[in-house]
C-alpha cells in the first residue's frame, strides 16, 4: 500500500488506544508503520534491483520482528532522557515493544493485501503470498480513513470555539479501522465470487489452467486474467453480475518455444521477473541485430489503455548473448 495509508493507520491504532500505554506510542506506530519500506533506498540502483529487493526480507516476519526491535531501541534509550509532560503515560519499555511490533506488522498485512503481495518466510524461503483484493493506492479507503480520522478533530476544534466539552478522538479511531475490516471483507467476497465465475468457463475451447482477479478503484469490479494452454484471457468482471462474459476477451497469445526466448529467460533480469511474476505474457520480435524479447505481467496495467506496465526488455545478439536489460513500471506500446 502507499506511504499516506500506513501512516493514517499507524494513527488510527495510536488514537484507539496504545498511546495510553506508553509515551512515544504515537511517533513509534507512525513510524513503525512505514518503516519496512526502508528496502526501497534499492531503487536509487534502478527500478531491477528495487523488483528485486523491494519487499523482501523487511518484509516478513523476520524482518519486521527485527525492524520492531531497532526502534524500540532508537526510542525508548534517547526517550528516557526526555522530561515528559505532566498529562504524557511513563515510558514502558515492554508496551514500547509491543506497539513496535504492531506497527511493523501493520505494513506487513496491509502490503499482503495487494496483488504485489510479499515475501513473508524471508530469508528462509522466497514464495510470495498475495491476498490480491486491494490496489495498491486504493482512493476510496484513504477517503475514508481521513473522514473518519479528521471529523473527531473537526468537532474538536468546534467545541473548543464554543467553550463546550471537548471530544475524544478514540471513536474516530475505532471507526476508521473498523472502516478497513469492512472495506476487506467486502473485497474478499466479491473477489471469491470472481474467481469462481473465471474458473467455470471454458475459454476459445480451452480449460483454465490458471485464474485471477485483480482489484480496480471499484471494490465492485475487477480485472480477471485467465490462462490456459495457448493464452491468456483478460477481461473485466463484475461481482454484482450474474456471470462472467467469457465469449468477450482480450487475448495474449503464448509464444512458441524458441532458444532466443529461453536465453532472455536465463538472464538476470529474466530470472528476476520470472519469480515475481504469475502471469507472464511474452513476445519475441527478430531485427538485424538479434532479438528483442518482452515480457508483461498481466495482473497489472489497465485494460483501457495501451500502455503496458511492469514490462521486461531483453536484447540479445544473433548469439543469443544479451546486449541490455531495462525494466520498466510503465512502458512505452509496444510498435
Amino acid at each position: 500500500m502507499d506511504n499516506l495509508t500506513h501512516t493514517l493507520t499507524g494513527i488510527a491504532l495510536s488514537q484507539a488506544g496504545l498511546n495510553r500505554t506508553t509515551r512515544f506510542a504515537t511517533l513509534a506506530l507512525i513510524v513503525g508503520s512505514n518503516l519496512p519500506d526502508v528496502d526501497s533506498i534499492s531503487r536509487v540502483n534502478g527500478s531491477l534491483a528495487y523488483l528485486e529487493h523491494h519487499r523482501g526480507v523487511t518484509h516478513s516476519v523476520f524482518g519486521v520482528a527485527v525492524l520492531a526491535l531497532v526502534l524500540v531501541a532508537a526510542i525508548y534509550y534517547p526517550g528516557r532522557q526526555a522530561r515528559p509532560k505532566p498529562s504524557a503515560p511513563p515510558l514502558r519499555g515492554g508496551w514500547l515493544l509491543l506497539t513496535c511490533l504492531v506497527a511493523t506488522s501493520s505494513h506487513l498485512l496491509l502490503d499482503f493485501t495487494n496483488a504485489y503481495g510479499v515475501r513473508p518466510l524471508l530469508p528462509f524461503s522466497g514464495r510470495r503470498y498475495a491476498w490480491d483484493i486491494m490496489p495498491l493506492i486504493d482512493p476510496l479507503l484513504l477517503f475514508m480513513l481521513v473522514i473518519a480520522l479528521g471529523l473527531p478533530l473537526i468537532f474538536r476544534l468546534v467545541s473548543e470555539e464554543v467553550g463546550a466539552r471537548s471530544s475524544g478522538y478514540r471513536a474516530g479511531a475505532w471507526c476508521a479501522l473498523g472502516v478497513l475490516v469492512l472495506l476487506w471483507g467486502l473485497r474478499d467476497v466479491n473477489h471469491r465470487r470472481v474467481v469462481n465465475l473465471l474458473s467455470s468457463h471454458n475459454y476459445s475451447g480451452e480449460s483454465p489452467l490458471a485464474q485471477g482477479a485483480f482489484p480496480t478503484a471499484n471494490p465492485l469490479v475487477w480485472k480477471g486474467v485467465v490462462e490456459t494452454d495457448s493464452a491468456f484471457h483478460v477481461l473485466e468482471a463484475d461481482a454484482l453480475d450474474s456471470d462472467v462474459d467469457a465469449g468477450h476477451t482480450t487475448d495474449f497469445r503464448k509464444p512458441e518455444p524458441s532458444p532466443a526466448l529461453r536465453a532472455a529467460l536465463d538472464t538476470h533480469l529474466g530470472r528476476v521477473y520470472m519469480d515475481f511474476a504469475r502471469f507472464p505474457w511474452a513476445q519475441v520480435f527478430t531485427d538485424e541485430d538479434g532479438y528483442e524479447v518482452r515480457i508483461r505481467d498481466l495482473r497489472f496495467g489497465s485494460l483501457s489503455s495501451p500502455q503496458p506496465s511492469f514490462l521486461a526488455t531483453i536484447e540479445l545478439d544473433r548469439n543469443l548473448r544479451a546486449r541490455s536489460q531495462s525494466f520498466a513500471f510503465r512502458g512505452t506500446p509496444p510498435g
